[in-house]
């Protein structure tokens, strides 16, 4: 009997995925360890690996089939000495009931009601990006005899072969005029011309859809409370720039050995604040508070496809080099969607930062079952009022999300106390 190829289970809360390509066709030969498909989840798209050897006899499910359940089959593999007689005896099985939208349980964005008996899977849905579709406009363009133009203006538009339906008027009441047309004939960047086609669709891929349900779950359920605190950084910023430069003298064929950013002394500073502060490392189950026991900072970085938060796992016990080299190839791999499931899955804190865009202050969604995110801002100069003298200070903005259910204000403002104390002493983070 041939051998069934399913759909695996990529992650812990996959039920179905989309078989966005074979590597294999039929006919194929492959042994355990080859790759013969990719797999589109709710989490990446993935690589599906051979687990037995035989030939490619069938491929049941095509490339760009969307909603394949969980343990469907997807293709059958001939054995040695099997040829394509043995796919007659093979009849497919009753395909998984599909759940209604009433049945269909969402993705657990809240806290689970129990907590687990082991350190529990956090998972955050993120990338795979689908290209863009478009699509027929919503409503058919007016024709020109509908136009709004006054006679002369229709007039020239007829001499000169324009399309009326692509000028936007600058008369009464969007009115054309002559000047609109002349402006628009003559090609003029000050003409205004307008796109017939109003809209075009973009699908919303899983990641996509699983991003927006659990953010709207979080909102809905997760009672966010918000701490801001401002941090001077002329400390932090003239320790990067020495070990920087101690970087470029270690380093090899004119390359530096690291190149340490803000954001990856942000990383070390918020997890030893969180060593410091261990009940701000917790989640919120409806029978206990779960505090892990080690240190695990998730980190947003922005694909094509929206937010993923790989993880930099005992952060408070890396170097800032170890924690700079790791943090630029999970976000390089990120953006490839190659990362490994256990690399974005899990971690108990995370870390949202949009200063690099400019941006002063803001407050991030929490990520469940997490129960903490920090947003980081823009560092900006600002004039401090010390010993009657005006001095300018580098100061930067940090914003503190978190699950009142399991860290209340007090315990909130403890962290980022202990968070400044890195941040405007970064020798603390040597020691």
């Amino acid at each position: 009997m041939p051998i069934e190829i399913t759909m695996p289970a990529l992650s812990p809360t996959m039920t179905e995925g989309n078989l966005a390509t074979w590597k294999k066709k039929e006919g194929d030969k492959v042994k355990a360890g080859d790759v013969i498909a990719e797999i589109e989840t709710d989490k990446a798209t993935m690589e599906v690996e051979a687990v037995d050897e035989g030939t490619i006899g069938k491929i049941v499910v095509a490339a760009g089939t969307e909603g394949v359940k969980v343990n469907q089959v997807i293709a059958l593999l001939l054995e040695d000495g099997e040829d394509k007689k043995a796919l007659d005896a093979w009849k497919p099985k009753e395909a998984p009931k599909a759940e209604t939208k009433a049945e269909a349980a969402p993705a657990a964005a809240a806290a689970p009601t129990s907590a687990p008996t082991a350190a529990p899977a956090a998972p955050v849905a993120r990338m795979a990006p689908a290209a863009p579709v478009a699509a027929a406009p919503r409503t058919a363009p007016l024709s020109a005899d509908r136009v709004a133009a006054s006679p002369l203006a229709r007039r020239i538009a007829g001499q000169k072969g324009i399309d009326l339906t692509r000028i936007i008027g600058t008369g009464p009441n969007g009115r054309i005029t002559k000047e609109d047309v002349e402006r628009g004939g003559a090609g003029s960047g000050g003409a205004v011309v307008r796109n017939p086609v109003e809209a075009v669709q973009i699908p919303n891929n899983n990641m996509r859809k699983v991003i927006a349900r659990r953010l709207q779950e979080s909102k809905q359920v997760v009672p966010h409370f918000y701490l801001s605190i401002d941090v001077e950084i002329d400390a932090l910023l003239e320790a990067r720039a020495q070990l920087n430069k101690h970087a470029e003298a270690q380093g090899k064929d004119g390359k530096p050995a690291y190149k340490l950013s803000v954001n990856d002394m942000v990383i070390k500073a918020s997890a030893l604040a969180l060593r410091d502060r261990p009940n701000c490392n917790v989640s919120w189950y409806d029978d206990a508070i779960l505090q892990y026991n080690n240190v695990d900072v998730s980190v947003a970085v922005s694909t094509d496809g929206g937010l993923i938060t790989p993880i930099i796992r005992n952060a408070d016990q890396k170097s800032l080099p170890a924690i700079s080299r790791e943090m630029k190839d999970l976000a390089a791999r990120a953006r490839e969607n190659k990362l490994k499931p256990e690399e974005f899955q899990g971690g108990g804190f995370s870390i949202s930062n949009l200063g690099m865009f400019g941006v002063k202050t803001f407050q991030a969604i929490i990520n469940p079952p997490q129960a903490c995110i920090l947003a980081v801002g823009a560092g900006e100069q600002v004039l401090k009022l010390r010993d009657g003298q005006g001095v300018a200070v580098n100061v930067m903005s940090l914003t503190l999300s978190v699950d009142h259910r399991a860290v209340d204000g007090a315990l909130g403002a403890e962290y980022l106390q202990a968070l400044k104390r890195y941040i405007e002493q970064p020798v603390l983070m040597f020691v």
